[in-house]
């Protein structure tokens, strides 16, 4: 149960700092004035928000705060399917802690608005479409996931796992913002989706399977070429 109350306390923390960040920064239209400012700003949040969580709740569950994450470690055989669902679970009720947390201070705002919802076409800072918004978000969660299995995977580098994961979160939230928002996080897309309703909603299927997809090829990936390194050193 540690566990769990951990990814629900990190997730909520992800989502209220990052998504927060992108509604008072206005995403990549730069709805208040910030423009290129804001989607640095906004990668620093999301990215800063995990290195945070990481060494508060990294040596309970992991930090996974993220469906996506602990579907590439189940299928690399670092946790049960137990875990996994409870994992899941925490996480997408941490996030709709986080969306709420967030709304409440939006309605005390006369400025303000939004949730941070991802989206393609017309919620494309580029008006990137559905299938290129797919693509994007497949190859820019398994960098991420790829980079986080790597750094995790032995002592010698696990203790800056935080660092290497919040910089690596910023640098793919950089490139991510104008062309879907960034997701790689089924979990933060569909609380700030279901917050936000409209168009964002109907487009959150997306920002679920694509993370999905992009982590289970990572997982897969890992394990094979680990396993062949492994091999060979035998």
């Amino acid at each position: 149960m540690k566990k769990y109350i951990a990814e629900f306390l990190g997730t909520m923390t992800l989502v209220l700092f990052g998504c927060g960040t992108a509604v008072v920064c206005g995403g990549f239209s730069g709805g208040l004035g910030f423009g290129f400012l804001g989607v640095v700003a906004i990668a620093l949040a999301f990215g800063l928000s995990i290195v945070a969580a990481a060494y508060a709740i990294g040596d309970i569950s992991g930090c996974h705060v993220n469906p996506a994450v602990s579907l590439a470690v189940l299928i690399n055989g670092k946790m049960s399917v137990k875990d996994f669902v409870g994992y899941v679970i925490a996480q997408i009720l941490g996030a709709f802690a986080g969306s709420a947390i967030l709304q409440l201070i939006v309605s005390c705002s006369e400025t303000l608005d939004g949730a941070g919802a991802n989206g393609y076409g017309d919620l494309s800072g580029v008006g990137l479409n559905m299938g290129g918004a797919f693509v994007v978000e497949v190859v820019l969660t398994f960098v991420f996931i790829m980079t986080i299995l790597g750094v995790t995977r032995t002592e010698k580098t696990s203790h800056m796992a935080g660092i290497v994961i919040g910089l690596t979160l910023t640098f793919v939230h950089i490139i991510g913002i104008p062309l879907t928002g960034t997701s790689v996080n089924p979990a933060r897309s569909l609380s700030a989706a279901v917050f936000e309703g409209g168009d964002a909603l109907g487009q959150v299927w997306l920002f679920i399977v694509a993370p999905l997809v992009g982590a289970a090829i990572a997982g897969v990936v890992h394990k094979v070429l680990y396993a062949q390194n492994e091999d060979e050193q035998e």
